[in-house]
């Protein structure tokens, strides 16, 4: 078990703050922070705590996770790594700045349309 926890279901309007002070509740809470949009800077609607101890992250799970916090249940439970590569997506599409081709179905070398094809073919 590791000291780094993940909330989940976060109002938008919760803050580092409030995280922190919810979560020292269960124990000492050495970092919280939500993950905001870098865009718009909104929050995304979760963020990361983490405790002092392996401990006191298994007693915030207990807990906290289902409470409320600024008006919705939260959902707190242990933080993964994030993998290298993801493999392949579910709905075979790629992902925003791949440098693969799309899998879609294949252009005309040429570009023109069908139609286009035919018509100059007809026109020779």
């Amino acid at each position: 078990m590791g000291r780094k926890l993940f909330v989940g279901n976060l109002s938008f309007e919760t803050s580092d703050d409030d995280l922190k002070e919810t979560f020292s509740k269960a124990g000492a809470c050495e970092m919280a922070s939500v993950i905001r949009d870098r865009m718009t800077g909104r929050s995304r609607g979760f963020g990361f705590v983490e405790m002092g101890s392996d401990e006191e992250a298994q007693r915030a799970i207990a807990e906290l996770n289902g409470k409320d916090l600024r008006g919705r249940n939260i959902s707190v439970s242990e933080a993964r790594e994030r993998s290298e590569s993801r493999g392949p997506r579910p709905s075979g599409g790629s992902r925003f700045g791949d440098n693969r081709p799309p899998s879609g179905p294949r252009f005309r070398k040429d570009g023109g349309s069908r139609r286009g094809v035919r018509a100059r073919k007809r026109s020779l």
